[in-house]
């Protein structure tokens, strides 16, 4: 019997990737890894992708992290470099980098480094997070191109607010805001991330950035456009074991609070997984589990180390018997849905107490 266990299935990552390159077949791959490869474990996955052609991260440390692992492909940090002290060890370990504000800029400036550093300029084109305003961008450039710090040419970058909406008219304005101002710029571009790849062909350039897509999840909420309606598979299946099965009894209440309460004579399954390792406390009765093939609804309020199912009063389940929290058979994106949050913060939370297993 296994407590949660997340199994890590390496060739439907591999899979994905070949998908991806369908869609965009001629766009190089940055494969996304921040947040420990979207909670699939950031060194397995990325010795896992021989064939894409760069990573993107959000830390430096993740950077180092990859670079300590063997990778030696370019890695970009996404969110760029966040103070001055890190730029040598950008240059040290050749780690690309976004521009996207004028303290960077300023730092760059300043520096001396013993070579140039790989800069990717990110331009507003419409988020308002992180980026230079159309209106700075082309002194960003004449700045960059005079500073012998950057190395030449620059690459360009934008992001994507509402790409998962297609009945949205941002996105249209954001492609068509970046091409007008990347235009006859010689640099490589990248604006497609996940939902941007699958919807939004005109954003596929020199450079897409699969994240959540490349693990089998779609970006999505619509049930037409699941992660399998694109020929993807999932990753992750996170499981765990039945550790009790109990008779319940009409109008008798399970778990904390009591919460919920048999409308018939049943039997409720005891799950050994809780939010201790990751999975939400806040999902609500009926969230769906899968039991020996089936689906089953959940009973009663997350704890930290159990859940409960309502496996049915014909149940045939015993104890020792695999359940699935999501993956293989059970979508992360449907599972999400019940709970009311995104996919990408369930295979982000899982805790170190899940084992993470690679087949």
């Amino acid at each position: 019997m296994k407590a949660a266990t997340a199994y890590i299935n390496t060739a439907a990552l591999t899979h994905n990737i070949s998908q991806l390159r369908l869609q965009a077949p001629n766009s190089k791959i940055l494969a996304v890894v921040k947040a420990n490869a979207y909670g699939h474990g950031l060194a397995h996955v990325a010795q896992s992708l021989p064939d894409v052609d760069g990573f993107g991260v959000a830390r430096i440390e993740e950077a180092l992290t990859l670079r300590a692992g063997g990778v030696v492909k370019p890695v970009l940090l996404l969110e760029g470099f966040y103070a001055a002290t890190d730029l040598p060890v950008l240059v040290t370990n050749n780690i690309h980098t976004v521009v996207h504000s004028a303290e960077q800029l300023e730092a760059l400036e300043q520096a001396r480094l013993d070579s140039p550093v790989v800069v990717w300029l990110k331009i507003d084109t419409g988020m308002h997070r992180l980026g230079v305003r159309p209106e700075q961008l082309t002194e960003f450039i004449e700045r960059l191109h005079a500073c012998p710090n950057v190395a030449k040419p620059l690459r360009y970058m934008s992001h994507f607010g509402c790409a998962d909406e297609l009945n949205s008219s941002v996105t249209h304005q954001q492609i068509d805001t970046f091409l007008s101002l990347t235009d006859g710029c010689r640099g490589e571009r990248s604006l497609a991330a996940s939902a941007g790849i699958l919807a939004w062909p005109d954003s596929q350039l020199e450079w897409i950035r699969p994240g959540i897509i490349m693990y089998g999840v779609s970006p999505f909420m619509e049930p037409e456009r699941s992660s399998s309606s694109f020929g993807m598979k999932p990753v992750m299946t996170l499981t765990s074991s039945l550790i009790a099965v109990r008779d319940v009894k009409k109008g008798e209440a399970v778990g904390y609070g009591g919460i919920w309460t048999s409308e018939r004579d049943t039997k409720v399954g005891v799950i050994a997984i809780g939010y201790g390792d990751g999975y939400p406390r806040a999902a609500p009765n009926g969230t769906p589990v899968l039991v020996n093939g089936r689906i089953v609804p959940m009973a009663g309020r997350v704890s930290m180390d159990m859940l409960t199912v309502d496996l049915g009063p014909d149940a045939v389940d015993k104890v020792g018997d695999e359940a699935i929290l999501w993956g293989e058979g059970l979508p992360a994106e449907v599972v999400a849905e019940h709970i009311g949050t995104i996919a990408y913060e369930l295979v982000t939370k899982l805790t170190s107490r899940v084992a993470m297993a690679y087949l």
